[in-house]
């Protein structure tokens, strides 16, 4: 029988088959080299030197007790040392040596957390050779941190701390810009450089701003964003940026190979859309804050909180589906269009809500009273008719803003192994009348106010009239 050419061919290839089914595979030396990862940037490259200053064992009895998460305690006592929480109830059991302070009267409560804050960045003097705190030469400054301009001498620091209780802030860039660059978290001490004060292991956030500032700083200027659509869509256009970014140096650090070329403006996007810088985004209405919130979700990040937010009381329901804070004046409105529908009952209609919601001052002297703010909103509430306690106010103060900071695990409420940041008021803090009569950060006692020496100066004002000045 003949075999065609074609079947032959088969045969052929099928016998050369079965003859190489056994054979040994090909030898690794042959096969191609594992990739190597590429070597990241430095995500830290200023890192903080903060340090605790020395403190004592102290407990703090027979005191009303916030403990910044809602919880009160009447005749309570209260153990911190080595810069730590150590416990808190109706008793407490403390070591022998400790410092003992009758807090009959008074009240204790966590440090207050500003995390809305120019201090540093807009010092005092107010002129316009320390005017550091907006960049606005560009719609898009994200490759500037606020901390490069932080001034840690500015007087605003101690009268923060002795007037206002105020043990950490978040210091940004100004609104003049959409992405107007990184912010810092600090603690309220006094250090020779910004890093001698920044907040150990604070993330860093992204300061942006929606509505009137930056279209009207450019358009002015005859350029793009002039609009509110001009606003979106110079974001978008960014983040799209960033986006790719991201995917470049993704692959490279994955697979290695040639290094993209370093962007430090996308540097700080790509942390952002990596989870790992929050944005804390300057908004006042309503309809603004929603479109923000789409835009988030088309890019892929979360809007930790919106600053003054204004109208926020009208997308409640939005923002804690979002889990997005609302960090809100407690009266300010009016001064222009965007601020114009406010009530005073924003922060307890957030609240009733369900919303994160908090305090802010955005402010040199309002970060002095930011216990009175609070206290007004708290009045508005009541007459409106929410039952909201003291106590659950509080965390309009510390908690929640030590959220919206991602360092509520660090400080913000008074819970065993938190850091001591712990304010003695000489009152009820709700009073026009109270003011600070002791203050610890980590469990250092920096300020007492009947204690001369412990009221805190900086460099600045020392030999100048009022040097240490407390009212």
């Amino acid at each position: 029988m003949r075999i065609g050419l074609a079947s032959g061919l088969a045969i052929a290839l099928g016998l050369a088959g079965c003859a190489t089914s056994d054979a040994k595979p090909q030898s690794s030396a042959n096969a191609a080299p594992p990739k190597q990862p590429g070597k990241t940037y430095n995500h830290d490259p200023y890192p903080s030197t903060y340090k605790p200053y020395p403190g004592v064992p102290t407990l703090v009895t027979n005191v009303t007790i916030f403990d910044g998460e809602g919880g009160k305690i009447d005749r309570g006592q209260i153990l911190f040392a080595d810069g730590k929480i150590v416990a808190i109830g109706a008793s407490v059991q403390a070591p022998a040596g400790a410092t003992v302070i009758d807090g009959a009267g008074k009240v204790v409560t966590p440090g207050i957390i500003d995390i809305h804050s120019h201090l540093g960045d807009y010092p005092s003097p107010g002129v316009q050779a320390n005017s550091d705190g907006n960049e606005a030469t560009g719609p898009v400054t994200a490759d500037v941190w606020a901390e490069h301009s932080v001034w840690p001498q500015d007087p605003g620091f101690s009268r923060a701390l002795a007037n206002g209780g105020v043990t950490t802030l978040q210091v940004l860039p100004g609104s003049a810009n959409l992405f107007g660059g990184r912010s810092v978290v600090l603690k309220n001490v006094y250090a020779r450089t910004v890093q001698g004060m920044k907040f150990p292991g604070a993330p860093y956030g992204l300061k942006m701003a929606c509505g009137e500032n930056p279209k009207r700083v450019y358009g002015s200027k005859g350029r793009q964003p002039s609009t509110r659509m001009g606003n979106i869509a110079v974001d978008r256009a960014t983040w799209a940026r960033a986006a790719e970014y991201k995917r470049r140096w993704d692959k490279y650090e994955k697979d290695g190979g040639d290094p993209p070329s370093r962007d430090i403006a996308m540097d700080t996007l790509r942390g952002v859309l990596a989870g790992e810088i929050l944005v804390q985004n300057h908004c006042y209405r309503a309809d603004e804050m929603g479109i923000v919130l789409d835009m988030a979700k088309e890019f892929g990040y979360h809007v930790s909180a919106f600053h003054h937010g204004v109208e926020a009381y009208k997308i409640a329901d939005l923002l804690k589906a979002n889990d997005t804070c609302a960090a809100v004046w407690a009266d300010w409105w009016g001064f222009k269009m965007e601020s114009y529908d406010a009530i005073s009952e924003n922060l307890p209609i957030l609240q009733n809500s369900g919303a994160c919601a908090m305090i802010h001052s955005d402010d040199a002297n309002g970060i002095q009273r930011l216990n009175q703010e609070v206290a007004k909103a708290l009045a508005a509430g009541r007459r409106a008719g929410f039952t909201i306690s003291d106590a659950t106010a509080w965390t309009w103060l510390t908690y929640n803003p030590a959220k919206a900071l991602g360092i509520a695990d660090k400080t913000g409420s008074l819970k065993p192994g938190k850091m001591a940041d712990v304010v003695l008021w000489n009152g009820n803090p709700f009073s026009v009348y109270a003011r600070p009569e002791k203050v610890w950060i980590d469990g250092a006692l920096l300020y007492d106010m009947n204690n001369p020496r412990l009221r805190p100066v900086s460099d600045f004002e020392l030999g100048q009239p009022g040097s240490g000045d407390v009212k």
